[in-house]
């Protein structure tokens, strides 16, 4: 049996149909933006992995602290220890996140961090007198993650998880913001979106635990970039409620909107905030969620007086060594003027897109480059073309985008988008 024939047989891929398994390609290796496969093929790698890789595969300084660190202490519990890559780690985090925030707990993924997120806002309002409050609110187009309470807080109709309704929680949903990114702000709340949500949570706030939103940029919900003075608006109906705010930086933290964090676009701090994708520059995976203090407090001061959550991998060194290598690169590289060329190449070569047949809308922030169409399109369509682009793109719903990595050269960058309209002709 050939190695392709076994990943047919026996592997499963994700949101993959196995009886009729679409294409895939053996990776042999990967360095900066380019992918080779096992037959010398070589391709583009423009969705930064699912998001992570924003210095490029293989960095050496990544591969640098990934070495040190496992021939020191790959891993230890963080049950009753600690160690030197998860406190300097932390040091930097809390440096760089909005001020406020300053209690860190690590997991091993994203979905968890969302998980841990929501866990917190319960564990509070329970230990602040509030034991009703355990369901969430958030805005539909959204995605969280594919854990099950993060699942919950999924689009219920357009998302991936749809199919699990009745089975997760229900929660509540109001309708996305309407003004998009860019748009002027109006204080028209039934047109600015905030008067639904205000509704919403005053409807249901004695059972709203918090209200969790992904900042200005929706990732696998839709790819949709909003206004962030809705997000002013959201930390004001909070408070006004006692409800709180996580944010789910997963997609964008650490520069893809073009600033460290989408939650800089606002003028408001969350009581949670979630981050995950490439805070080891897509090495490995790891995720943390940082909370305030008053958060941790209220916890700490309540029965059972611990925060009842403790993943095994938690802190794990070697995870914690890579992100800290990670994070001097954006503290010494140059990724803002790297992350607004790359916004104004989306912009200039994907124009002439507007006027395709089939093409509903064109968008463009930061590190991601969007083609939305006016219909669905098919991922395992577009992966028969990446040999023939030597692009690799997968597009999901009614999208073709992109989001390379920030090392991506302007030639590279003409490569990605020549083959984002290719697509956009033939799907």
């Amino acid at each position: 049996m050939t190695p392709h024939d076994f990943d047919r047989t026996h592997l499963w891929h994700p949101y993959s149909n196995v009886t009729k398994p679409g294409p895939t390609h053996i990776v042999k290796s990967a360095e900066g933006v380019w992918l080779t496969l096992e037959d010398g093929t070589r391709m583009i790698d423009a969705m930064s992995s699912w998001w992570p890789v924003i210095h490029g595969h293989r960095h050496p300084a990544l591969l640098t602290a990934a070495h040190s660190q496992l021939d020191r202490l790959p891993h230890v519990m963080f049950g009753g220890l600690t160690h030197a890559p998860a406190i300097d780690l932390g040091k930097r985090l809390i440096a760089m996140l909005p001020a406020g925030l300053d209690r860190i707990f690590y997991s091993d993924s994203g979905s968890v961090a969302v998980e841990v997120a929501l866990k917190m806002a319960v564990q509070y309002q329970n230990a602040t007198g509030r034991p009703d409050r355990t369901q969430f609110a958030t805005i539909r187009s959204g995605y969280h993650g594919d854990t099950w309470k993060a699942m919950s807080v999924c689009d219920p109709d357009t998302g991936m998880h749809h199919l699990f309704r009745g089975a997760v929680s229900v929660q509540h949903f109001a309708e996305r913001p309407p003004l998009r990114f860019g748009d002027d702000w109006t204080d028209d709340e039934a047109l600015n979106g905030i008067g639904p949500l205000r509704a919403l949570l005053a409807q249901n706030q004695s059972h709203i635990a918090a209200l969790i939103l992904e900042p200005v940029v929706q990732g696998a919900g839709g790819m949709y970039f909003y206004h962030p003075n809705y997000l002013n608006h959201a930390r004001q109906l909070c408070d006004d409620h006692g409800i709180l705010l996580i944010f789910d930086e997963i997609a964008t933290g650490f520069g893809r909107t073009g600033h460290m964090f989408a939650t800089d676009f606002c003028a408001v701090i969350p009581d949670i905030i979630c981050l995950g994708k490439a805070l080891t520059g897509g090495t490995m995976s790891f995720a943390a969620t940082i909370a305030r203090q008053s958060v941790a407090d209220a916890i700490g001061h309540a029965s059972p007086g611990a925060f009842m959550h403790g993943p095994t991998f938690m802190a794990n060194p070697l995870a914690c060594a890579v992100a800290g290598a990670s994070l001097d690169l954006l503290a010494t590289g140059d990724w803002k003027t790297r992350v607004a060329a790359i916004e104004a190449q989306f912009t200039a070569d994907l124009a002439p897109a507007r006027t395709m047949p089939g093409v509903a809308d064109v968008r463009v922030l930061g590190a991601i480059g969007v083609i939305e169409m006016d219909h669905a399109i098919s991922a395992d369509i577009a992966h028969g073309y990446t040999r023939e682009t030597g692009v690799y793109l997968r597009p999901f719903g009614r999208n073709i985008y992109a989001m390379p990595p920030f090392v991506t050269t302007p030639d590279e960058m003409s490569q990605i988008t020549t083959a984002m309209i290719r697509l956009a002709t033939v799907m």
